[in-house]
């Protein structure tokens, strides 16, 4: 059962936003394909938790607090005895493990997500603590890409390599599992507590005029489009859309990138571009936003 599925983070969705309108920095490119890199590995264990049989909850991409530290959680997953805290690294090539520490091929230390699991375990335990609850808790670095090879591995240890990553469920799914009110209570509090912003976002600094106006094909995000009757189709991969459907996405794509400033109609005309009548546009905002304000002053939310 999920409590929380696992959705694109506001930060990825903006930087796709941005990789399409603006020119990034060579170190924003980097920051934005570990950003996809991370979510499409999150993804490949999600793939393995659906083989789970057992009785469980889960709960994705979680930020929490504790004692004033923001920590975040890959996947919490509440069984009847024990939480376990998942660690997703989509790691690709040559490691080696020496000392406590991770380092590439060419020697190049690593952050070791053992001290990164550790630090979250320890918050997650007090602030269940503080909540009132207690229950075991174990964590893992679930390392998920094929192509992934670590020398030097400890027997013992919290890494789960891509060949072990079945054993493991089958090991979970071996335990038995009964979900009481208490573990549908515990995700629930931690869900209430998840927060919404995250303090760790490394945004490029960005200007409206300076961004490519368009509206963007929602299968390849190519700017070629163009209007055929009450449709959009795209000259790149022949992908359709309605205009209603492609305003909308439009929209929603301006208030994550603007999020201060009012949507009107001649803005988002001028966003869109290719939709050159604005009673068109207004009629899909009063049918699909609050509006507020009257004549000049109309916006909407």
């Amino acid at each position: 059962m999920y409590f929380k599925t696992r959705t694109e983070s506001p930060e990825l969705l903006i930087y796709k936003s941005l990789n399409n309108r603006m020119v990034l920095s060579e170190k924003e490119k980097q920051y934005f394909s570990n950003l996809q890199k991370g979510y499409d590995g999150e993804l490949m264990f999600d793939s393995f938790i659906e083989k789970l049989q057992s009785n469980r909850l889960v709960l994705n991409d979680l930020l929490l607090k504790s004692n004033n530290t923001t920590f975040q959680i890959d996947t919490l997953l509440i069984m009847s005895d024990t939480v376990y805290v998942i660690e997703v690294k989509n790691y690709e090539g040559d490691f080696y493990f020496e000392k406590d520490k991770l380092f590439t091929r060419s020697k190049v230390e690593i952050v070791s997500p053992l001290i990164q699991l550790s630090r979250t375990e320890s918050l997650l335990r007090q602030l269940l603590n503080n909540l009132g609850f207690t229950i075991p808790i174990q964590s893992f670095v679930v390392f998920v890409n094929p192509e992934f090879t670590l020398y030097q591995a400890p027997m013992e240890s919290a890494f789960i390599l891509p060949t072990q990553i079945l054993r493991f469920i089958k090991q979970l799914n071996a335990k038995y599992s009964k979900i009481t009110e208490k573990h549908k209570l515990i995700a629930e509090k931690l869900l209430s507590l998840h927060l919404t912003e995250s303090p760790f976002n490394k945004l490029p600094a960005f200007e409206y005029d300076q961004l490519k106006k368009g509206i963007t094909c929602a299968s390849c995000d190519s700017f070629s489009l163009k209007v055929e009757g009450r449709k959009i189709k795209c000259t790149n991969c022949e992908h359709v859309e309605t205009i209603t459907s492609s305003v909308i996405r439009s929209v929603k794509e301006l208030r994550l990138l603007f999020p201060e400033n009012k949507v009107t109609t001649s803005i988002v005309q001028d966003w869109c571009k290719i939709v050159d009548s604005k009673k068109v546009i207004r009629k899909i905002l009063v049918d699909h936003f609050e509006k507020n304000g009257k004549f000049r002053r109309t916006y909407y939310e």
